[in-house]
């Protein structure tokens, strides 16, 4: 036990919350619940922090930045600067990477133990709608919070062995750059590995069933991807369905639904994350699931009074920062606030490849179904025109999406470090700005992010460095 008392020896504990699983939607009610003056257990089979942490965000991004610096150290003459790059050394990258995840990690575990949460370290199950079992033990709880995550999906047929075809928790600990490379899926997990290891020397094939990459997207961010994916030599084929994948004398071969093979050293299996749910006791204890999920209402309650449930266990974003929202949400509930749902239109979404994919809102096909397709007003604004793009070299667009004389109720970036654009772009969505109140802020200059001011000058009708 961390931070708390040992419940094993202590049966008449009832605690106010006890929390299933310590990842990003776990850890937050757990701190949240905490502040608010609940007595919380949470329990955790691996690591606080959860996939986010230790498997997901964190060290993809590490990954990513190590691919940064070595294109950047390749094309260092267009910017005057003589630099040579002489290869990958895998072993010390995976050295930076951990580093990265071990501090935040000793940060994570000090800030638990300093709100006196008690932690049990054990796989728990559920086993009444007020306790869990784990260890032997049965914590019991007046709610119970169930945040058991997800984990890499793969397709029927399609065994993922960690040796030639890996899902992405092998590939972040893969020991080499892999001289070839198939992603079977082009979602925001398949391109980030794509984008990294083509960073790394690999060469990499995108297999995408849909007719674009980053297909939840605004079409024109997809295309905007593609265009530069091509440039960099990273291959996709898009529009035909995955059919089987057999093991070659010296890698993987892949055949897609017309016929057509792709072969390459390793197949990385890219295609989502499923619930963790099986075998834990949900059903029985009649929490209502679909497909593995668990079914929740906009504040998170399953059907059983005494049971919430958060993060990718539910059906909603799978992303880190809305498990740690909706796990807020949880903690003040219970605490007697009255938290406001979540507005998943309004949660901003980054895609970490080269370049960067950003966004929040609804993209413009979504607007028209909503609104109509004579009320709804897109612009683009070009990168191009915005000087500190220029100095960073980097291309694309910012597309806004406006209802007719209303509010901009969609904002879609690609570019290198458009993720940190988006801070502004979702309070212009979440606060139902119009784009005379955006223009009317002084944007500092030169930034990427007077770029979204430029964009707005132009949505109101008074564009400076943007053509009519």
């Amino acid at each position: 036990m961390h931070g708390g008392r040992d419940v094993a020896n202590d049966a008449s504990t009832v605690f106010d919350l006890v929390i299933l699983g310590g990842g990003s939607g776990g850890y937050a009610a757990a701190l949240r619940g905490a502040q608010l003056g609940l007595d919380v257990a949470l329990i955790e089979k691996d690591k606080l922090g959860g996939t986010c942490l230790h498997y997901g965000c964190i060290p993809t991004k590490a990954l990513l930045h190590a691919g940064e610096i070595a294109d950047q150290a390749r094309e260092s003459e267009q910017f005057g600067v003589r630099a040579t790059f002489e290869g990958i050394d895998v072993a010390a990258v995976h050295k930076y990477k951990n580093e990265v995840i071990s501090g935040l990690y000793k940060g994570l575990q000090g800030l638990i133990a300093s709100r006196k949460i008690t932690v049990i370290e054990g796989a728990g199950r559920l086993s009444s709608p007020t306790s869990v079992d784990v260890n032997g033990q049965r914590v019991q709880g007046r709610h119970i919070l169930l945040a058991t995550g997800s984990v890499p999906k793969s397709l029927p047929g399609l065994e993922i062995d960690g040796n030639r075809i890996i899902s992405s928790d092998h590939a972040l600990t893969l020991d080499r750059v892999p001289q070839s490379a198939i992603v079977l899926g082009g979602g925001v997990i398949g391109v980030e590995f794509a984008s990294a290891w083509k960073s790394f020397g690999a060469d990499v094939t995108v297999i995408e069933g849909l007719k674009h990459l980053v297909p939840v997207e605004d079409e024109n961010s997809s295309k905007l991807l593609e265009r530069a994916f091509r440039k960099r030599g990273i291959k996709f084929n898009l529009g035909t369905f995955f059919e089987k994948a057999e093991y070659t004398q010296d890698g993987v071969r892949v055949t897609l639904a017309d016929g057509k093979t792709f072969e390459a050293e390793v197949l990385l299996v890219a295609v989502g994350r499923g619930p963790v749910s099986a075998g834990l006791g949900y059903e029985e204890q009649g929490v209502a699931m679909d497909r593995g999920y668990v079914l929740v209402d906009e504040y998170m309650r399953t059907n059983v009074p005494t049971v919430s449930a958060v993060g990718d266990l539910v059906p909603t974003l799978q992303l880190a920062h809305v498990g740690f929202a909706e796990g807020i949400l949880v903690a003040e509930r219970l605490a007697g606030l009255n938290p406001v749902p979540v507005d998943y239109d309004g949660v901003p979404r980054v895609t970490y490849c080269h370049p960067e994919v950003a966004s929040v809102g609804v993209t413009e096909a979504r607007a028209k179904e909503l609104y109509g397709a004579d009320k709804v007003v897109a612009l683009k604004y070009n990168l191009g025109g915005n000087g500190k793009s220029k100095i960073l070299k980097t291309q694309g667009e910012i597309k806004l999406v406006q209802v007719k004389d209303g509010a901009v109720v969609g904002v879609h970036m690609v570019g290198d470090r458009m993720g940190e654009q988006i801070g502004e772009a979702q309070l212009i969505y979440n606060w139902e700005a119009l784009p005379a109140e955006v223009a009317q802020l002084i944007h500092a200059h030169p930034t990427q992010n007077e770029a979204l001011g430029e964009a707005h000058l132009a949505l109101a009708g008074k564009p400076l460095h943007a053509h009519d």
